[in-house]
C-alpha cells in the first residue's frame, strides 16, 4: 500500500538558504533546487544548519514558564496547578493521544501539536538527506566534509534518543524515504536496535578526525562533538538495558562496557569534573559550591576552559529562571512561585555521614507517604531538627525553614512556618506561595534580584557527571561493584559525601546509585526518565509518583519549631498510571501507520 503523505518521514523539499557567518544562523525563505544547494558551499554549510533545528528547549522556557518535566517527576511540585496551565492537566489525568500536555509542550519552539515527536522525525530526515548528499557536495575546504557529515550522523543519534526516552521503540530509518513509498512492512524497533543504530552512528562521527572533541570558538555554540557521540553512546545502552526497554534480555555487560568506554575517552580528552568554584565571592566556599556554579553559569568556549565538565549545551538563554520558580511568596520583584522541591526530595538527601535519612527499599510505611520509613543505621538524622548535617547538595538544591539568601540586595531569611511570609499554601488559586514549604535554589545564581533575570545560563544536556552515574548504575547492574562504587564515589566527592561503603550488596548499591542519581541531578530533568525506565513494562508509579507531601512547620512559644507531614492535596496526581511510563503516539498518526502495517503503533494505554 501507499499513502501519499506520513508526518513521521514527511518533510518539504522546499528549502531556505543564505550565506551566513554564524555555522547556526537560520535563514530567510527562498525555494531553490537541491543541485544549485550542493553547487555552493556557504548554501551547504546551510544545509546542514537545518539540521541543528527543533533541539529541544529546556528550563523555564516551557509555556508559561514552569518546568513541566521537573513539575511531573516526583522531586517538583507545581503552584500552577489551578490556573489552567499544561501541569493542570498533567496533575487532573486530562491528556490523551490526540493532545498531550507534555508531548505538545511549547518548550521554545512553539505549540500548535508540534511537539516532540513530529519535530525529532522532521529533523531525522534533515539529517539522512544532508548525509546522503554531502559526499557530492562543494565545500570551502576539504576538511569540512568529513566533520560535516560527522555532525550530522551525531544529531541524527541526538534525535532519536530524544524519541527513545519520550516513546520507547520507534522505527529505525537509515536513509530517506520516497513520499510514495511502500510502509506496509514499517515496524517499530526495539529500544536496543534503535541503540545499536545511535552507536553506529556516533561510532562513525568518532571515526571523522575533523570531528573536534570540544568547541574553542563562540561562533560554533551548540555545534557537536565527539564528546556528545560519547554521551550519547552510553545513555542509548543505559536505556536499552532498562527494565522498561530490554523486553526480558540482558544487555547490562553491553551497556557497563560502553559507558566505561565514554568515560575512559572523554577523561583522556581533557573533560573532568568541575570541582573548585571559580568565583567563591558569589558562591562560597562549601563543598557544593562548584555544582551550583556549573548549572548556574554557561560553559565557556576556550581552548583551555573554566568548565571542563560540560559536553553539551544550548546555544542560549536555556534555563531562564528569572523570579520565577525561586522564591515566590508575596515579595516585592516575584511574580509567581512555579514548582518547588517534595518533601520526597528532601528526603532523598543523605546526612553528612553518608547514610540515607530513610530505608531505600521502603522508604515509607504508608501509600501516601506520611509515615516515613526511617533508616534505622542512622543516628544523625534528627526529627526535631531535619535540615541540619545534611548533604551540601540539600543546601543547593532547596530553600528551607531558616535558609538566609541575598535578594534584591537584602539579606532574606527563608520562614515557612505557619503565619511565616513564606509559609506553604495548599489553595490551588494561589501561585505565589509554595505547595511544599520549600523552594528550588539549584538553577537561581546566588545573590539575585527580582527585577533581572537570574539565570538564563545555557542548559547543560550532557555533562561527565551524568555520564559517570551512567556508568556506575550499568557497572552496579552488571555486577562490577567496585567500579561502580567508583564511579559514583568520584561524583560524591566533588561535593565533600563520604565514600559508598565496600560492604554494600549488590542490591543495596544498586539503590544507593539511583538515589545517587536523584541526588546529583536533581531539577536537571532526569528523574523523570529514570523513574520510567527503572519500571517494568507492567509497573506503573503508584510508588514514587501518585501522592506527595508537605513540610507544615509550626513555631512554638520558646522559638523551638514543630514538624509535620501533610499530604499536598487530598486527591492523587495524575500521571502515575502504567500508560504514563510512555507518551502516547499522536493519534492520528498511530491510526494511519496501524492501518497501513496492520501492527498496533500506539503505545500501552493511550
Amino acid at each position: 500500500m501507499k499513502i501519499q503523505y506520513l508526518s513521521l518521514i514527511m518533510l518539504s523539499l522546499s528549502l531556505w538558504f543564505t550565506s551566513c557567518s554564524d555555522v547556526l544562523d537560520m535563514a530567510p525563505d527562498g525555494n531553490m533546487q537541491m543541485d544549485e544547494v550542493l553547487a555552493d558551499p556557504d548554501k551547504v554549510e546551510a544545509l546542514l544548519n537545518r539540521c541543528y533545528n527543533n533541539i529541544p528547549q529546556k528550563g523555564y522556557s516551557y509555556w508559561f514558564f514552569d518546568n513541566i518535566v521537573v513539575a511531573s517527576s516526583d522531586d517538583g511540585y507545581t503552584s500552577d496547578e489551578g490556573q489552567g496551565v499544561p501541569t493542570t492537566a498533567i496533575y487532573q489525568d486530562n491528556n490523551n493521544a490526540s493532545s498531550h500536555n507534555i508531548r505538545d509542550a511549547h518548550d521554545g519552539h512553539g505549540g500548535n501539536n508540534t511537539g516532540y515527536w513530529t519535530r525529532a522525525w522532521q529533523q531525522i530526515r534533515l539529517c539522512s538527506q544532508f548525509i546522503e548528499v554531502i559526499d557530492k557536495a562543494a565545500v570551502n575546504r576539504d576538511t569540512d566534509r568529513g566533520r560535516f557529515k560527522a555532525e550530522a550522523r551525531v544529531l541524527r543519534a541526538f534525535f532519536y534518543m530524544e524519541l527513545v526516552k519520550w516513546f520507547g521503540k520507534v522505527p529505525v530509518l537509515n536513509e530517506t524515504v520516497p513520499f510514495d513509498a511502500n510502509f506496509s512492512t514499517l515496524t517499530r524497533s526495539s529500544v536496543y536496535d534503535v541503540a545499536k543504530f545511535i552507536i553506529a552512528d556516533c561510532d562513525a562521527a568518532l571515526a571523522e578526525p575533523n570531528l573536534p572533541w570540544r568547541l574553542d570558538n563562540g561562533n560554533d555554540a551548540m555545534r557537536v562533538t565527539k564528546a556528545l557521540a560519547h554521551a550519547l553512546r552510553a545513555k542509548a545502552m543505559l536505556f536499552a538495558a532498562s527494565p522498561l526497554h530490554n523486553q526480558g534480555q540482558n544487555y547490562w555487560e553491553e551497556a557497563y562496557t560502553i559507558a566505561k568506554d565514554a568515560v575512559t575517552n572523554l577523561k583522556s580528552n581533557g573533560f573532568e569534573l568541575f570541582t573548585k568554584t571559580t568565583q567563591p565571592n558569589l558562591y562560597g566556599t562549601g563543598p557544593a559550591a562548584a555544582l551550583r556554579q556549573l548549572v548556574t553559569q554557561s560553559a565557556d568556549y576556550s581552548a583551555t576552559p573554566r568548565d571542563k565538565e560540560t559536553l553539551y549545551q544550548v546555544r542560549s538563554g536555556g534555563v531562564f529562571v528569572w523570579h520565577i520558580g525561586y522564591i515566590g511568596s508575596n515579595m516585592a520583584n516575584t511574580y509567581k512561585c512555579g514548582t518547588t522541591p517534595t518533601q520526597e526530595l528532601v528526603d532523598a538527601f543523605e546526612t553528612i555521614n553518608g547514610l540515607p535519612v530513610l530505608d531505600l527499599k521502603k522508604p515509607y510505611l504508608d501509600e501516601k507517604h506520611l509515615q516515613p520509613n526511617y533508616n534505622t543505621e542512622n543516628t544523625q538524622y534528627d526529627k526535631n531538627n531535619p535540615y541540619a548535617n545534611r548533604d551540601p547538595r540539600f543546601y543547593q538544591t532547596v530553600l528551607h525553614n531558616g535558609s538566609k539568601i541575598l535578594f534584591d540586595n537584602k539579606t532574606v531569611e527563608v520562614q515557612t512556618f505557619t503565619g511565616g511570609p513564606h509559609a506553604p499554601s495548599f489553595d490551588i488559586t494561589n501561585r505565589v506561595s509554595s505547595r511544599t514549604g520549600y523552594y528550588h535554589t539549584k538553577m537561581v545564581t546566588p545573590g539575585a534580584s527580582g527585577n533581572n533575570g537570574i539565570n538564563n545560563a545555557n542548559w547543560k544536556y550532557y555533562r561527565l557527571g551524568e555520564t559517570l552515574l551512567d556508568l556506575a548504575e550499568a557497572a552496579a547492574e552488571a555486577g562490577h561493584l567496585d567500579e561502580a562504587r567508583t564511579a559514583a564515589n568520584e561524583v560524591r566527592a566533588r561535593s565533600g559525601m563520604p565514600p559508598l561503603s565496600a560492604s554494600l550488596s549488590q542490591a543495596d548499591l544498586i539503590l544507593r546509585i539511583r538515589n545517587e542519581r536523584r541526588v546529583e541531578l536533581a531539577w536537571e530533568e532526569q528523574r523523570y526518565f529514570d523513574l520510567r525506565r527503572w519500571q517494568a513494562p507492567t509497573g506503573d508509579l503508584s510508588e514514587t509518583s501518585k501522592w506527595f507531601t508537605a513540610m507544615v512547620i509550626t513555631k512554638n512559644n520558646n522559638g523551638t519549631f514543630s514538624y509535620a507531614r501533610r499530604n499536598i492535596s487530598n486527591n492523587a496526581r495524575g500521571g502515575w498510571q502504567n500508560r504514563d511510563l510512555l507518551l502516547p503516539l499522536p493519534l492520528n498518526e498511530a491510526a494511519t501507520l496501524e492501518s497501513v502495517t496492520g501492527q498496533k503503533w500506539q503505545n500501552p494505554g493511550w
